[in-house]
């Protein structure tokens, strides 16, 4: 399999992996400047020339994963018979620089609602690196048409159009960022309940007013949720100084908080040496 497409298959797949680049070459070696591999944590793709130097290459990548490693590393090895490793000797003679980019799990975000500030968020989020799943009932809100200016998108869009929102929250991967903000309370409120009895979300947000939480807090409570697990729920969403109405200022403010928690969540992943697929709720 081309690196390239071994990249491709570990972002859908939503496995972290590290990308080995040949960066510099003196001398003579089995590869030249710019071969590349990609390194997962059982399998890789490609090759910077074997032996000693591909196992060492392959050995460090794999202590990059399991330290949940997310700024790239070099690594220096000289081809000679008097540079003996724990791999052995690889005499070509050469000195080889090899650069290893950590390829982390994106974030995944979900904005269940695609009206009018549904498409304004989609707009801002698809300008990141994520996985974006937009989902609505209505298949008038998903069309090519009304989602073109998603087409040259940076984020991994997924369209899923359902008439049982809900459904879709049982697809989506371990650790993404939920947002509610459905054209009707009833479907806001089925997707809350549902939400809530998941457990590989990462968070949850409600868009709407203090008088629709309330009403909300009270209307799952009796459907059996604890208050603590209740107050899981965000709401209001977005950042509290833009008090704009407008579509796109409401969609900016809940971009906004959004990527903030999402910058929050790969600072503590950094610090605690973790796999950064998004901290999961209780």
């Amino acid at each position: 399999m081309h690196w390239v497409d071994a990249v491709q298959r570990l972002r859908r797949e939503r496995r972290p992996g590290v990308l080995v680049t040949v960066s510099a070459v003196r001398g003579h070696a089995p590869r030249e400047a710019g071969a590349k591999m990609v390194v997962a944590s059982d399998e890789t793709w490609g090759s910077v020339g074997g032996g000693n130097l591909e196992a060492t290459a392959v050995e460090r990548a794999r202590v990059l994963l399991a330290h949940g490693t997310t700024t790239p590393d070099e690594l220096t090895l000289s081809l000679s018979h008097r540079a003996r490793t724990e791999h052995g000797r690889q005499c070509c003679g050469g000195e080889v620089t090899v650069l290893l980019e950590p390829l982390a799990v994106v974030p995944s975000v979900a904005v269940f609602g695609i009206g009018h500030v549904g498409l304004e968020l989609a707009r801002v989020l698809a300008r990141h690196d994520l996985e974006l799943h937009l989902v609505d009932s209505r298949t008038e809100q998903l069309t090519p048409a009304r989602l073109a200016p998603l087409d040259d998108a940076v984020a991994s869009v997924h369209v899923h159009h359902a008439a049982l929102p809900e459904l879709v929250l049982g697809e989506v991967p371990r650790g993404t960022h939920v947002l509610v903000m459905t054209h009707d309370h009833a479907e806001d409120a089925a997707l809350c309940d549902a939400a809530l009895r998941c457990r590989h979300l990462g968070s949850i947000g409600l868009i709407g007013s203090a008088a629709k939480a309330a009403r909300f807090r009270k209307v799952l409570a009796e459907d059996g949720h604890p208050d603590d697990t209740v107050a899981g729920i965000r709401t209001p969403i977005g950042l509290p100084g833009l008090t704009g109405k407008d579509p796109a200022v409401i969609a900016v403010a809940v971009a906004a908080d959004l990527l903030s928690t999402l910058e929050a969540e790969r600072s503590h992943a950094s610090r605690a040496d973790g796999p950064q697929t998004g901290r999961v709720r209780p």
